[in-house]
């Protein structure tokens, strides 16, 4: 599947983050220095020279861990200071 003109789909993440449902798109693009991203539809993205650390970054922003959901709500109630 062909996204833009040089970036190709390499894999789609669902899951939650911060209490809502996220999906992340990992691409690769020959055409950038960091051709390997995803971007999440919360608006977090990420990019990697390499292929390695795509795929375990996109599935843990998708699927946080206890000690990520923690860290996420200590960031929420701060910001509703």
């Amino acid at each position: 599947m062909k996204l833009h003109t040089n970036e190709f789909w390499v894999g789609t993440y669902h899951g939650r983050h911060d209490g809502r449902p996220v999906t992340v798109t990992a691409t690769r693009d020959d055409t950038r220095p960091e051709p390997f991203a995803w971007t999440c539809t919360c608006g977090a993205s990420r990019s990697f020279a390499t292929e390695d650390g795509v795929d375990r970054t996109a599935w843990r922003h998708t699927h946080p861990t206890l000690v990520d959901q923690l860290k996420q709500k200590a960031a929420r109630l701060l910001r509703t200071r």
